[in-house]
């Protein structure tokens, strides 16, 4: 990633490409408009971007089958900035490889805060996959399966320490139940959340200060969870 890090705008109205766009130049940040499906994966794949902010209603192709094919180009985060608010587009938009979903209208800031925590997550991707991560007083030891939490250490299940290592190797990005299941349980279990919802209650007893608060494994209703490294506003 360059000091300037490259955004990949795909949306097909002409005063949102020239708000978002003017808004992240502003912020430092070098940004490359698509206007169609096509264009967007062709501009990714002669310039690989270091984030895409992705609308799902697009002229030619359909804004998901673009999310799946650039997830397939390259490891860049993905935003999908959308005016559909059904469940059933988040879950599949994340489902397919999108990192965040933000919904139209939305607010400057929101999108900005979005952008920094998918950068730096990318950012830290490569030293949470070995050796320790830490968000506020957790810091979690991949290599010795180690948990500490305020200097204490927290003792987990094989199961309870699989979780909260997906969710930590993924810190800010949603992941679907689906996904979380199929992970953990294989495919065959995609269709019990029942086995979900109980992993996560036991490990937030655990891992969490006050576990009715989550201020680390927070939920997003219907969709899926997300390991949070900021404190709740």
């Amino acid at each position: 990633m360059t000091d300037r890090p490259r955004i990949l705008l795909v949306d097909d109205e002409v005063a949102l490409q020239r708000a978002v766009a003017t808004l992240l130049r502003s912020r430092g940040y070098d940004v490359v408009v698509a206007s169609s499906g096509h264009d967007a994966l062709q501009q990714a794949e002669l310039v690989p971007p270091d984030l895409v902010v992705l609308d799902l209603g697009l002229p030619d192709l359909d804004g998901l089958e673009v999310c799946r094919r650039l997830r397939g180009q390259g490891p860049a985060p993905i935003i999908v900035l959308s005016a559909r608010t059904d469940e059933g587009d988040k879950v599949a938009a994340l489902d397919l490889g999108a990192d965040d979903y933000v919904t139209k209208p939305f607010g400057p800031e929101e999108l900005l805060a979005r952008i920094r925590a998918a950068l730096r997550r990318l950012a830290d991707q490569t030293a949470a996959r070995a050796g320790t991560f830490q968000a506020g007083g957790l810091v979690i030891d991949f290599d010795r399966n180690r948990v500490v939490r305020d200097e204490v250490e927290i003792r987990l299940t094989p199961k309870e320490f699989e979780l909260l290592t997906l969710l930590a190797r993924n810190h800010d990005r949603v992941l679907t139940h689906r996904a979380i299941l199929k992970a953990i349980w294989g495919a065959n279990a995609v269709e019990q959340p029942e086995h979900l919802w109980t992993l996560m209650s036991q490990l937030r007893k655990k891992v969490e200060p006050d576990p009715s608060q989550p201020r680390y494994l927070r939920s997003e209703p219907w969709v899926g969870y997300r390991f949070s490294t900021t404190e709740m506003p």
